[in-house]
């Protein structure tokens, strides 16, 4: 097991993070603050652009820009050419989705905790596609039922798709039982993973996903506006192309064209240079520090964030399962949850709203028209989780 981060490291971290002495920001689930260093490579990239030209520069940082490639496969144990940047998870989810051949009666499987884009992007294929939704509940203990989704499947079963932690639950679905079923039937496997990268390890081989989609701006720390997509080598041909350019199609005929023969044929040319920079400065950071031991730390502090705030008379957390990600949830008896996130800025402490909509399967079946998340990230601290429970307890007297 990786050694845990000291107080002394945590306080190197947070020194250089300029918001993180300002404000107590648990809303890392949202956006997270970045690191300086990440904040001044996207910088001096733009300045560099504005003095020498954007082709010019691009030609300049050429292998550092290639270099994110690298560190991508690195952070998720995939080939460089299973990799494609893109501009934030949403995007990386619908070029592979969209790009699926659906045919009347084919089914998709997916469970109570997925996300608002995703679930519109069923319903839209059920209603244009004559596509079959299946959804798999969690049981009464909030855990996901493995069995239940060995059942579900049918010949007719064509993609299994799983956000791995949800948007308004801490709770986690067990994305490694879930691909070895999906191996073992042959059904193609998306994970949305963009609350898990840059907070716990991910190794698309151990998960076993044939298509995984990742946002630069919450765990990973990197600037709004990146993210990158992961098809694993031997199903990128089964996708049709939503867009191409020259990019993805580099030899063109007046009859004809051919496709690049890796990943990056999910991309286009025309991306943000200093923005790419920047989301792998990001990663490298968190790959220094080690993502097993960012792990370590995120539970650590969520554990005891639920545990102060289950001692708190008049709110109820929310988060169930076997496995819980930094993301907590809850509420305040009596308290809508817009005014707690009022109240709690007021006193510099940053958390945000989770809608009714954002996982609507998950919200409707509890009965929850909105909850408050506030997600932990290494650079926390328990003094700061301390100064935000006892703001909460003051408001949960009223």
């Amino acid at each position: 097991m990786a050694n845990t981060l000291t107080e002394q490291e945590v306080q190197q971290l947070r020194a250089e993070t300029k918001g993180a002495d300002r404000i107590a920001h648990f809303n890392n689930a949202g956006s997270a603050l970045p690191p300086d260093v990440v904040v001044d490579t996207v910088i001096s990239y733009l300045q560099e652009e504005a003095v020498n030209g954007g082709y010019e520069t691009e030609a300049k940082y050429k292998d550092q820009l290639e270099n994110t490639y690298d560190l991508i496969a690195k952070l998720i144990n995939a080939g460089k050419d299973e990799v494609a940047i893109v501009e934030n998870a949403s995007t990386a989810w619908g070029l592979v989705f969209h790009g699926i051949d659906f045919k009347p009666g084919d089914e998709i499987i997916t469970t109570e905790m997925e996300y608002i884009t995703n679930l519109i992007g069923f319903i839209n294929m059920q209603k244009t596609h004559g596509v079959v939704l299946k959804i798999i509940p969690n049981d009464k203990q909030g855990k996901f039922n493995v069995q239940a989704l060995q059942d579900a499947i049918s010949p007719q079963t064509k993609l299994i798709a799983v956000t791995h932690m949800p948007s308004s639950s801490g709770a986690m679905m067990p994305i490694v039982e879930i691909g070895a079923i999906a191996r073992k039937h042959n059904i193609l496997y998306l994970v949305d993973a963009c609350q898990t990268a840059g907070q716990a390890p991910i190794d698309v081989e151990e998960i076993g996903c044939d298509m995984l989609s990742v946002t630069g701006r919450k765990y990973l720390r990197a600037p709004r506006g990146t993210g990158f997509l992961y098809v694993r080598k031997n199903v990128q041909d089964q996708f049709r192309l939503l867009f191409m350019d020259g990019f993805s199609s580099p030899t063109v005929s007046l009859h004809d064209y051919t496709i690049r023969p890796d990943a990056r044929r999910f991309e286009l040319y025309e991306k943000s240079r200093a923005l790419t920079l920047g989301l792998g400065k990001a990663i490298e950071y968190a790959l220094e520090i080690g993502v097993v031991r960012i792990w370590q730390r995120v539970q650590l502090l969520a554990t005891s964030l639920r545990r102060q705030l289950t001692a708190i008379d008049g709110i109820t957390v929310h988060d169930n399962g076997d496995e819980l990600s930094g993301i907590v949830t809850f509420s305040v008896r009596g308290i809508d949850s817009q005014s707690v996130k009022t109240k709690l800025s007021e006193e510099n402490i940053n958390v945000s709203i989770g809608v009714a909509k954002a996982t609507l399967i998950y919200m409707e079946k509890n009965h929850l028209s909105s909850i408050v998340r506030a997600s932990v990230h290494y650079y926390n601290t328990q003094d700061e989780i301390r100064t935000m429970c006892t703001v909460l307890a003051g408001i949960a007297k009223g």
